[in-house]
């Protein structure tokens, strides 16, 4: 049975809150009113009290005091009460309620003057939230001459962290990893660098002047800036304060002293030196890494849920000022109406023809346009289906340019959907007769026409950069340049348009530069006032819903990694593409989408170089908004950790020694006295020679099938890529049926050779996650959506298998059959085999004819979507089904 996650203690939670001190409390309950008040739209809270640093003069010196109380939304005040609340408490516990909060607080003067950052040169004492904001003030605005804008408790937090990570530092200089020796006043650092990595708006410059102030008053050079402790007794005993106000902490009643420690001798004694190799050997440290591996699983779910919220997402803009995107007058129309109709009745007339007869009659078109027109034919099998056609395309050599650049303008003959793309090629070729008129080219243009969206593109691309192979692509007799940019234009119908679906998504989730897709969006809706749409979201009203819904959506197309129109072929070659797809019925015409393209491609025109400046890795909210990489990453990362966390604690419960046999109590007594002097840095330590017993590792036989599991996913990759497209629904459903028993056979087959004893087990366990957890961190960066759904998939197998924390001693104990057989069921429903068949049923997709689109991308476009699904997330899969087994 998997580890179910740990029960909250109602009581000990109370308990805990009931006994919170006085100043505590206060903060806690000032930070919640400021929050509330937050809610109203008369008066800016955040805007009133934050640390601006243009905003500070005399009558706003308040700030200094109050920028850590206030809070921009419940979730940053909710994640930095709670990190405050047991640092604060602790620090009151310490110094007393009545220091506590005059450190804190500060004492405000009658004269304005003293109520500032030169307080101390007065004489008065200043708190520690003015002393972080003045070293803030002074960097930002007198060196860096800024005004980012800072607030929250986290200043607190760092402050109070400093001022801990030199009270460790004093009794424990150092921790060791291995041979290397890390000093512990490093801490705070390391967790400030990590709260800026994976917290998106934080001030990197704001927690280091805390971390920095939390140092120099642990190291006690600000003991002057404290009230006098004679002065504090006084009001304390003239008041009555500890007995007058609940949960006053006395100065008296401190649990250390005030600037530190107390002082211990040099040579601790041995029940005071602490045992590092006792408290690995501790059973409770091997109960967190589900805990931590389950909470990091829901942190990065969470994670990707809040993306579409405004803090987290940023509008789009264009990084390449060389575009100028709408800035032009377009001219196409009026009288290109007729050519256009012209050129449709012409490509309705050839409806129904061989490749052959429709590659002829367009090159006659390009030549009698004035343009030099060549042909290509291909040939491609794949799932038993033959792809074969004729590409016909010419080239308009730029009256300004020398032949080293080229854009490129594709109508497929027949679209993704199958479709006959009528209206598509019509306008491809009359914006080539178009184009050809104009003197104002500095690269040349590239008209081509496909016989279908899939095969034709992939066989031209590969021909132009002669990456393809003879037997299935003819060479290109002509060619250009370099190719800047590709723009699909898809119009299947004869009507008008409504709306323009922009598609972006290329093979194994690459993207085009994020500038040629503002370009498009910025003339299109800007421009040309047509309403833009992504991933098929025909109605969007910038919701968080619909936000989220476009995310998704992208994200699975992303994740499939398939060919989603001609454009995604280019993508590959480091070529940005987009396909401009007319949809719905509405006002727009054929003209308004060849104003489009135009200024599109005279925005083009413009690049002096490749697109390089914006992103390529995003996921897209809506067409204005988007998230870049280091937003969302982490919630991908997130969910691969969690493997990772679980193998380093199998690794660590693989060393621990087997259960002794049982003995005499006599005897277990005599043994359990038997200890061993450790010295180490200056303290010695008493360890029981059990706790430094070493077991040795077989790693051999679970290295050994990890790896063979691996290369066993050739089979399923060959199987799926090679069978022929009217079996690929039965071989799918033998495959979930054949993945059922499988396991059995596997480990039937293993113990007819060997013995899997528990640590073996464990061992493979500890591989199989350790490999996952790697392969799913490298992918998230390449395929973000890719990776985050595989993990979500396979997240079961951290829990199931070898339980990591034993009840009756320090060996682990063997799965219980309860155990295995809720892990066999879950396992089971979610083997790759079975969760590929149920999803196809739940979108009403045909299993055949995708994996079908599979194979075709895995031969044709070079697709790795199902070497993932079979070499990476199958064999970890079988490898954990094999652990829980009833047979072993």
């Amino acid at each position: 049975m998997a580890p179910t996650l740990p029960s909250l203690d109602v009581r000990r939670l109370r308990s805990y809150v009931l006994r919170l001190p006085l100043f505590t409390r206060m903060i806690l309950i000032i930070i919640a009113i400021f929050w509330i008040l937050e809610l109203q739209q008369v008066w800016n809270v955040v805007q009133w009290g934050a640390l601006i640093p243009k905003e500070i003069n005399l009558a706003t010196m308040y700030r200094l005091n109050t920028y850590p109380l206030i809070h921009r939304g419940f979730l940053h005040a909710f994640f930095n009460t709670l990190a405050l609340i047991p640092l604060l408490e602790r620090f009151e516990s310490e110094h007393g309620t009545l220091l506590t909060g005059a450190m804190f607080v500060g004492r405000r003067s009658s004269n304005p003057l003293n109520h500032s950052m030169f307080a101390a040169l007065k004489g008065d004492w200043i708190a520690l939230s003015t002393l972080p904001a003045a070293a803030y003030l002074l960097i930002e605005r007198g060196i860096f001459r800024q005004n980012a804008e800072i607030l929250g408790a986290s200043i607190w937090v760092f402050v109070l962290l400093g001022v801990e990570g030199i009270k460790t530092f004093k009794s424990n200089p150092y921790f060791s990893i291995s041979t290397f020796r890390i000093p512990t006043w490093i801490t705070p650092l390391v967790i400030l660098l990590f709260a800026t990595a994976l917290i998106p708006g934080t001030s990197l410059l704001g927690h280091l002047c805390s971390v920095g102030v939390g140092y120099i008053y642990g190291l006690g050079y600000l003991k002057i800036l404290a009230p006098p402790e004679k002065v504090l007794r006084w009001i304390e005993g003239k008041l009555n304060l500890l007995g007058r106000l609940p949960h006053y902490v006395s100065i008296d009643q401190k649990t250390y002293g005030r600037y530190g420690v107390l002082p211990t001798t040099s040579n601790p004694s041995l029940s005071e030196a602490p045992t590092i190799l006792a408290l690995r050997r501790d059973p409770r440290l091997l109960k967190i890494p589900p805990y931590l591996s389950a909470l990091l699983i829901l942190i990065g779910v969470v994670w990707l849920f809040l993306l579409p919220l405004n803090e987290y997402s940023r509008r789009t803009y264009i990084s390449e000022n060389a575009l100028l995107p709408g800035q032009v007058h377009t001219y196409f129309g009026g009288s290109e109406q007729n050519v256009f109709n012209a050129y449709k009745h012409e490509i309705q007339s050839l409806t129904g023809k061989r490749n052959e007869e429709v590659a002829a009659k367009l090159n006659e078109i390009f030549r009698s346009i004035g343009l030099k027109a060549a042909t290509q034919k291909y040939g491609y099998r794949a799932a038993g289906e033959v792809y074969s056609g004729e590409n016909a395309y010419a080239i308009l050599q730029a009256p300004r340019g020398d032949a080293t650049e080229a854009i490129v303008l594709i109508a497929a003959w027949t679209n993704v959907d199958g479709e006959l793309n009528q209206s598509g090629v019509a306008l491809a070729l009359t914006l080539a007769r178009y184009f050809k008129r104009w003197s104002l080219w500095s690269k040349d243009i590239i008209v081509l026409i496909t016989s279908d969206s899939k095969a034709g593109p992939q066989a031209w691309v590969d021909a132009y950069h002669d990456a393809h192979s003879p037997l299935s692509a003819a060479s290109l007799p002509l060619k250009s340049g370099a190719l800047q940019g590709v723009v699909v234009v898809d119009k299947a119908f004869d009507h008008r348009f409504k709306t323009l679906h922009i598609v972006y998504d290329g093979i194994n989730g690459q993207l085009p530069n994020l500038d040629l897709l503002n370009t498009a969006v910025h003339i299109a809706s800007g421009q040309m006032g047509i309403r833009v749409a992504l991933q098929r979201m025909w109605k969007h009203d910038d919701s968080y819903r619909d936000r989220l819904e476009t995310m998704l959506r992208g994200m699975v197309s992303q994740g499939l990694g398939h060919t989603s129109g001609p454009h995604s072929s280019f993508i590959p070659y480091h070529v940005d593409a987009v396909t401009f797809q007319a949809v719905g019925d509405g006002r727009q015409d054929e003209m308004a989408l060849g104003r489009c393209v135009e200024s599109t491609f005279r925005s083009l025109n413009n690049l002096l170089e490749h697109f390089h400046q914006s992103f390529f890795f995003y996921l897209l909210m809506q067409p204005q908004r988007f998230v870049s990489i280091g937003t969302y990453l982490p919630s991908a990362m997130l969910v691969a950790v969690n493997f990772t966390i679980m193998a380093i604690a199998l690794w660590i419960l693989s060393g621990r020694p087997p259960k002794p046999s049982v003995e005499s109590p006599k005897a277990e007594k005599a043994k359990e006295q038997e200890v061993e002097v450790v010295e180490k840095d200056g303290m010695v330590a008493a360890v029981p020679l059990k706790d430094l017993a070493v077991v040795e590792r077989q790693l051999f036989l679970p290295i050994a099938l990890v790896v063979s599991s691996h290369f066993l996913g050739a089979v399923p990759l060959y199987v799926f890529n090679n069978t022929r497209r009217e079996t690929l629904s039965q071989t799918l459903v033998f495959s979930a049926l054949a993945n059922v028993h499988l396991p059995t056979f596997v480990a039937v087959l293993i113990s007819g050779y060997t013995t899997l004893s528990s640590h073996r087990l464990i061992l493979l366990q500890c591989f199989s996650l350790l490999l996952l957890g790697m392969f799913l961190a490298t992918l998230a960066t390449l395929n973000f959506s890719l990776a985050f759904l595989v993990g979500l998939l396979a997240a079961p197998l951290s829990f199931s298998g070898v339980p990591l924390s034993a009840e009756n001693g320090d060996a682990p104990p063997k799965i219980s059959f309860r155990r295995k057989l809720v892990c066999n069921v879950v396992l089971h429903l979610l083997s790759p085999p079975l969760v590929v068949w149920a999803l196809c049923k739940v979108f009403g997709v045909d299993a055949g004819a995708m994996l079908a689109e599979a194979a075709f991308g895995w031969k044709v476009s070079g697709l790795w979507t199902q070497v993932v699904v079979c070499c990476v997330w199958w064999p970890a899969w079988l490898v954990g089904a094999v652990i829980v087994s009833p047979l072993l």
